[in-house]
């Protein structure tokens, strides 16, 4: 797909990599909803775009993890620019590091991580197969195909992601509806160092599990690959490169990469101290 004249909503798209995708995509030619639970931050990169391309983003703040927030992005999209024709299921919470972590922490994470996709994919494929065309793009992460020390419900919760994201590309794929699945390490965003700034142990080691497994990229670096990824309809998109080796490790020898992760875990437990 060219994004040029296209419409796209873009979530958590207030700072890290939802801002950037929404840059890169006015600069190559779309208009765009961003969306983010931080109003303030969503109106402001809208504002940043639309001073050097006017008339191209509406800033927007809302809770995508609710339908009727998601319908108002789709209605506000409509409004201003047209049908839309790419969603970014970009917004994302790491959750609480461990396992004792509240059923309302397992119901944020999934309802964000996970069910936030599954709500936009509801009112967003039906018109997309009438229309023969749409793109869905998934944020999910390395931690979808690997693991994250530390928390659960990231883990759990991107896994998921990157489940539901092929189930749709597998069942609607030959109905003109694109998916795509983003899967990265370690970029430059307050989500990474959120585990390091908890205070838990587990917290610490789940930032320097991901920061000492590769480099970390720049919010910017990460949508220009994306951006590529969708011209070519890729499912998988890897910024790091090497996730994919280790994907095939992993299944290569479940038992074998379960014991390395436990000694990785034990390595950077025992730096924290």
């Amino acid at each position: 797909m060219n994004v040029a004249g296209k419409v796209a909503i873009v979530t958590g798209g207030g700072a890290g990599i939802g801002a950037a995708l929404a840059t890169a995509l006015v600069a190559a030619g779309a208009r765009v909803v961003v969306a983010d639970i931080d109003g303030a931050g969503a109106l402001d990169v809208a504002t940043r775009i639309t001073a050097q391309h006017p008339d191209s983003a509406v800033g927007v703040g809302a809770d995508v993890a609710g339908t009727a927030a998601i319908e108002g992005l789709i209605a506000t999209a409509e409004q201003h620019f047209g049908p839309v024709d790419l969603y970014f299921a970009n917004a994302g919470i790491v959750g609480a590091p461990g396992l004792d972590v509240s059923d309302s922490d397992w119901d944020l994470a999934l309802d964000v991580n996970l069910r936030a996709h599954i709500r936009a994919a509801q009112l967003l494929v039906p018109q997309w197969v009438q229309r023969g065309e749409g793109y869905f793009v998934s944020t999910a992460s390395a931690a979808g195909l690997l693991t994250q020390i530390g928390s659960a419900t990231y883990s759990v919760s991107k896994h998921a992601a990157v489940g539901f994201a092929e189930w749709l590309n597998v069942t609607y794929g030959d109905q003109g509806v694109r998916v795509s699945c983003l899967c990265p390490m370690g970029v430059n965003t307050k989500l990474l160092y959120a585990g390091q700034e908890s205070g838990e142990a587990l917290g610490a080691a789940a930032t320097r599990a991901v920061t000492s497994a590769g480099n970390v990229l720049e919010p910017a670096e990460v949508a220009e690959i994306v951006l590529a990824a969708i011209e070519h309809e890729q499912f998988l998109i890897l910024p790091h490169p090497q996730v994919l080796d280790m994907y095939r490790h992993k299944g290569s020898d479940y038992d074998r990469w379960l014991k390395g992760m436990r000694r990785y875990q034990a390595a950077l437990l025992a730096d924290n101290h």
